[in-house]
């Protein structure tokens, strides 16, 4: 059986991730700051039968990451990483503090590292890391300042240990656009009440960037991760595939 973690697993497209990861027969250790929503996901894929357990962890505490990590590690190996986890708040660039742009990096890039470390030596010769990020990483978004810095760097980082991870271990990134949660709810407000918009209205407007015309699901985007958490994947590596309907203008 397939063993893997899955980060933000609370909410949002990381609890889409979980869901699909567990139905399809994985043992999943589920990762969040939350504990109660965590239980909840858990209970509710147990309940399907599927094999879940909830770690409640601080990723922007390394500390805490390591403690949690030694003890699903002294079950098991793991051969499937999906890192995902809450971006800041919003904002222009110039007006977020340094401790801003420092806790988000440690957040993101310092615990997928740290993650890395830690599981990419027992993995041998069959392992999965998919990195939930943004199409920031190649257009910025507006009023995204450090998410826009720090995920961009996430994207380098993903790039950078493709080169480096022994064959049979891949990392790749998946770059979702607009997807129905929780985030993307917060981001709509905070624009709204920054530019005197309906919430509705920016909504629209988000919709109105998007090809498809709609925005997206979170299982739509986690059957993406899923994919490249396979062995159907085997070969996709170091890539970052937006899965937006079309509003990246970038290749």
């Amino acid at each position: 059986m397939t063993r893997s973690i899955v980060c933000g697993a609370s909410q949002g497209i990381g609890r889409a991730v979980a869901k699909a990861l567990a139905l399809r027969g994985d043992e999943v250790h589920l990762l969040a700051r939350r504990a109660g929503p965590l239980e909840a996901v858990a209970a509710d894929l147990r309940a399907r039968g599927a094999h879940a357990t909830p770690w409640p962890v601080d990723l922007a505490d390394p500390q805490d990451l390591d403690g949690t990590l030694d003890a699903i590690l002294a079950t098991g190996p793991v051969q499937v990483l999906i890192h995902n986890t809450g971006g800041p708040p919003g904002g222009p660039l110039l007006k977020a503090s340094v401790d801003a742009l420092r806790d988000t990096f440690l957040q993101h890039v310092g615990s997928a590292h740290q993650m890395a470390q830690r599981l990419v030596p027992q993995m041998g010769t069959y392992g999965r890391i998919v990195c939930v990020v943004s199409t920031s990483v190649r257009e910025p978004l507006d009023g995204l300042g450090v998410s826009n810095t720090v995920r961009a760097a996430m994207g380098g980082w993903c790039k950078t240990l493709s080169r480096e991870l022994p064959p049979g271990v891949t990392v790749n990134c998946v770059l979702p656009g607009p997807t129905d949660t929780e985030r993307l709810t917060a981001i709509a407000e905070a624009t709204a009440q920054r530019t005197g918009k309906d919430v509705d209205a920016v909504r629209t407007q988000m919709v109105s960037a998007v090809p498809e015309g709609r925005i997206a699901s979170a299982d739509e985007i986690a059957s993406v991760v899923a994919f490249l958490a396979s062995e159907a994947a085997s070969f996709v590596r170091g890539t970052a595939l937006a899965v937006d309907g079309g509003r990246s203008r970038a290749i």
